[in-house]
């Protein structure tokens, strides 16, 4: 979002800043690695060449709601190992040998991690028309209280990201979702209104005998 000086429509000698919507193609690596102390953008969108009927590009908005808190300074020496946290969303071209971004055993050599999650972002690949990834790092901070006694509130202490659509579909896709069924006692075996009921008639359902489990008996015997 940027601020343009525009004249009022009513009032020609009248100028105003009003907001409008801008949009910036990310195409390398280095380019959509969005750090940590940085501004996002409002809207991040993973886009295809494809439209959709109304002529937009096909797209998924990710759209993260919480944010880690400060990272520690690369500076120091061991933060090689989780340097996954410089970024609040990063998106790289997907590699087979780029599975995870971080290790297990980063634990055990810090200093030198068996994953340093900067080398994706240093060769600083196109991004463009490839198959991506992306890297959210999400997280939020809570310093305990005495309103968690006896239990810790859930509340407002959630954190993640969403990938929506964004012109991906032409309309809203919830619409071609089936009517809501009603049902009254007693239908639960009515194949008319529950297929589910209907399994022990298809004729590729196995025919089993009834289960039962008697514990242990003829396996172990338990002497006083």
């Amino acid at each position: 979002m940027e601020y343009m000086n525009v004249s009022l429509p009513w009032m020609p000698d009248h100028y105003a800043m009003i907001p409008k919507l801008v949009e910036k193609q990310l195409k390398t690596e280095k380019e959509a690695a969005l750090r940590y102390d940085t501004k996002t953008p409002r809207y991040l969108h993973i886009a295809s060449n494809k439209t959709n009927r109304w002529g937009h590009q096909r797209s998924y908005r990710l759209q993260v709601y919480s944010f880690a808190g400060d990272h520690l300074p690369e500076s120091e020496t061991e933060e090689k190992a989780m340097s996954w946290a410089r970024y609040k969303v990063a998106v790289t071209k997907h590699k087979d040998v780029e599975q995870t971004s971080s290790n297990l055993y980063n634990q055990n050599n810090i200093w030198t991690p068996a994953v340093d999650f900067s080398k994706y972002i240093e060769d600083n690949e196109s991004i463009e028309d490839e198959d991506l990834v992306a890297w959210v790092t999400t997280g939020f901070l809570h310093i305990p209280h005495a309103e968690d006694i006896p239990n810790t509130v859930t509340v407002g202490n959630g954190g993640g990201v969403l990938l929506r659509p964004h012109n991906y579909f032409d309309e809203d896709p919830s619409i071609h979702s089936a009517d809501s069924v009603y049902f009254e006692p007693g239908s639960e075996d009515s194949c008319e209104h529950n297929r589910m009921a209907c399994l022990t008639r298809d004729t590729c359902s196995p025919n089993l005998e009834p289960f039962s489990y008697h514990g242990f008996d003829g396996v172990m015997n338990f002497n006083d």
